[in-house]
């Protein structure tokens, strides 16, 4: 009666102790077996079997590419605090996943003081903007030194990158403030320049404006001396003298003048003197004028000659 009561318990221990002999590891991992508390084995993805109670899993590593990020606070040259974030990105090397998993007991403890002590110690060597400029030097410095220690416990960093620099709050609205400033400035010379330019542009139109004008009246006083000369000469030419011709011409124009004042009807111009004798008195002044002009030219030009004359008897003189 004994013998049927135990016979199911023992199925079902025999069937947990087989049960607990197999056992399966996921892709990316590796399961480490040990047998009486030493190492036995790796054993990578798959069903495997142990022998129970006797071999144990010691435990399980990632294969996997992790990341670790690192927030680091530290001091630059010119005296500014600044946080950078590292991220670290390291595997387990598949041919040392003993030492992996003996050797160190936390990875990311250990990366993170090495990060930790890279950067505190190439960073107070650079002032705030090299460490935006040189952020790259900063990430190899790191992955250089974490390369050379993680190796003997079995990690390879794959990569290590500057994801964040984050300065003091106060120095971060002064940075804003000098950038401002430098955009306004060059604002300021931008709108200078274009003024300049502006006023370039404008005195050159103007001086072209005035160069054509004066061009235009003297076109139209050439033309006014040639229709003169040849009014003379149509004059001449039918026995008027050249004086009585200058005279004619200019009392026409005179009575001309007149005329076009009087059609215009809202004109408040008063033309003096406006007596018939007007054109007459005005050319015998003119008359008058190149008269004497030419008078005090003739004597000019004759005392002239006579200096010339005397200092030449001198220099004669001299050489006798």
């Amino acid at each position: 009666m004994l013998s049927y009561v135990f016979i199911p318990i023992i199925i079902v221990l025999f069937l947990v102790i087989l049960f607990s002999g197999i056992f399966t590891v996921r892709q990316q991992k590796a399961a480490i077996l040990e047998r009486f508390g030493k190492f036995k084995s790796i054993k990578n993805s798959g069903l495997h079997l142990k022998i129970p109670i006797i071999d144990q899993i010691a435990g399980r590593i990632n294969l996997k590419v992790q990341q670790l990020d690192v927030l680091v606070e530290t001091k630059t040259k010119d005296n500014v605090f600044v946080k950078l974030k590292i991220s670290v990105q390291f595997q387990v090397i598949r041919t040392n996943i003993y030492d992996a998993f003996y050797k160190l007991e936390s990875p990311a403890d250990q990366i993170t003081s090495y990060v930790f002590d890279v950067v505190r110690a190439e960073v107070p060597k650079m002032i705030l903007d090299d460490v935006f400029e040189r952020k790259d030097d900063i990430a190899i410095a790191v992955n250089r030194e974490l390369n050379e220690s993680m190796q003997d416990y079995g990690y390879d960093i794959i990569k290590t990158l500057v994801t964040d620099i984050d300065p003091d709050e106060q120095v971060k609205h002064a940075m804003n403030r000098i950038n401002s400033a430098e955009r306004e400035k060059v604002a300021a010379e931008y709108e200078g320049e274009a003024e300049r330019i502006r006023i370039v542009a404008k005195a050159r139109a103007e001086a072209e404006s005035k160069r054509l004008q004066g061009q235009g009246i003297a076109d139209q006083r050439r033309e006014i001396a040639r229709g003169l000369e040849e009014s003379v000469d149509v004059l001449n030419n039918v026995g008027i003298n050249s004086q009585e011709a200058s005279a004619l011409i200019v009392v026409t124009q005179h009575y001309d003048t007149l005329q076009a004042i009087g059609e215009e009807t809202n004109s408040n111009l008063i033309l003096l003197p406006n007596s018939p004798q007007a054109g007459s008195d005005m050319l015998n002044n003119m008359v008058a004028s190149f008269t004497a002009s030419n008078q005090i030219g003739e004597a000019m030009r004759k005392k002239n000659e006579e200096i010339e004359q005397e200092k030449k008897n001198q220099d004669d003189s001299r050489r006798k």
